[in-house]
C-alpha cells in the first residue's frame, strides 16, 4: 500500500519528486486515459454488434478497399461512443496543467476528450475521429452526427470537393505512416521537457512508444497506469492507478509546489 499525504492518494515518494517548479511539462496519453470516460480501449473488444470482428482487421487500408461500408459503420459507431462520453477528472486535470503551467499534450488517442476538457493544441499521433478526409483528394470533410442506432454497414459520404472519393476516417491505420509534422512536433516537445507524465498507455505501440525515450537527462518521468508499462527503463516513478484518480492529485501537488517556499526556484 502506498504511503499517502494531504494530496489524497498521491504516494509520498511521488509527492517529494514533484516538489519543485517545472517549466516544460508534457503529458503523453494513451487509451487508458479515455477508458476512464467509458471509451473501450482499442483491443478490449466491442459490443455485441461488433464482437465477432477483430479491430486490427478493420483498421487497415486493405479493409477499406475491400469493404468501405463495414469499416465506416464501425468507425461511426465508435465516433458516436465518443460523442456520448464526457471528459473525466484526468482530462480536466490535464487542462488545469496547461492553464497553470503551459503543459503540452501528445496523445495516441483519436477522440476529442482532451479538447472538450479545455486542452488546446494537443498533438494526435494517430489522427482523430474528428478530422475525416477524402480517400482520393485528401480534402477535409465535415460530418453530421452519426446515426443514433448502431449499424453494421454504412455508406461513407461522397467527397464534396472532388465528387469522386469517399470520406474516410481521419485516423492512422495499420500499415500507414504517422504524420511527419505531428511526429516531429511531438518529439521536439518531449526532447525539451523537464516533466513527462505518461498516462494510460502500455508503451508498446511503436513508433510512438519510442518517443518517450527522447526525454532529456534530468527530466522527471512519471508513469500513471493501472497496469505496469514498458515505456522506458528510466521512468522515475510508476504509479499503478487510473488517470481519473491520479492526475488530479498530481496537478494539485504541482500547484502546491509553486506556492511552497521549499520548492526549487
Amino acid at each position: 500500500m502506498n504511503d499517502t499525504n494531504e494530496w489524497g492518494d498521491l504516494p509520498t515518494a511521488l509527492g517529494q519528486l514533484l516538489n519543485r517548479r517545472f517549466e516544460h511539462i508534457v503529458v503523453f496519453s494513451g487509451a487508458g486515459m479515455s477508458a476512464d470516460s467509458g471509451i473501450p480501449t482499442f483491443r478490449s473488444g466491442s459490443n455485441g454488434l461488433w464482437g465477432e470482428f477483430d479491430p486490427q482487421q478493420l483498421a487497415t487500408p486493405d479493409a477499406w478497399r475491400r469493404d468501405k461500408e463495414t469499416v465506416w459503420g464501425w468507425y461511426e459507431w465508435r465516433r458516436g461512443q465518443v460523442m456520448a462520453a464526457t471528459p473525466n477528472p484526468g482530462h480536466v486535470a490535464v487542462a488545469r496543467l496547461q492553464r497553470e503551467f503551459g503543459a503540452q499534450v501528445v496523445t495516441q488517442n483519436v477522440d476529442d476528450l482532451h479538447e472538450r476538457a479545455g486542452v488546446e493544441g494537443a498533438l494526435h499521433l494517430h489522427g482523430s475521429f474528428f478530422s475525416p478526409r477524402c480517400d482520393r483528394c485528401g480534402a477535409p470533410a465535415v460530418l453530421a452526427d452519426p446515426p443514433p442506432e448502431a449499424r453494421r454497414r454504412l455508406e461513407p459520404p461522397t467527397c464534396d470537393a472532388c465528387g469522386k472519393g469517399s470520406i474516410r476516417p481521419g485516423v492512422v491505420w495499420f500499415g500507414e505512416n504517422l504524420d511527419d509534422e505531428v511526429v516531429n512536433a511531438a518529439a521536439a516537445l518531449i526532447a525539451e521537457c523537464d516533466l513527462l507524465l505518461i498516462v494510460g498507455t502500455s508503451g508498446v505501440v511503436y513508433p510512438a512508444a519510442g518517443m518517450v525515450r527522447l526525454a532529456p537527462k534530468g527530466a522527471v518521468i512519471v508513469e500513471i497506469n493501472p497496469q505496469p508499462g514498458d515505456v522506458a527503463a528510466k521512468v522515475g516513478f510508476r504509479w499503478q492507478t487510473t488517470a481519473a484518480a491520479g492526475l488530479p492529485a498530481v496537478a494539485a501537488r504541482l500547484s502546491a509546489a509553486v506556492l511552497s517556499p521549499s520548492a526549487d526556484a
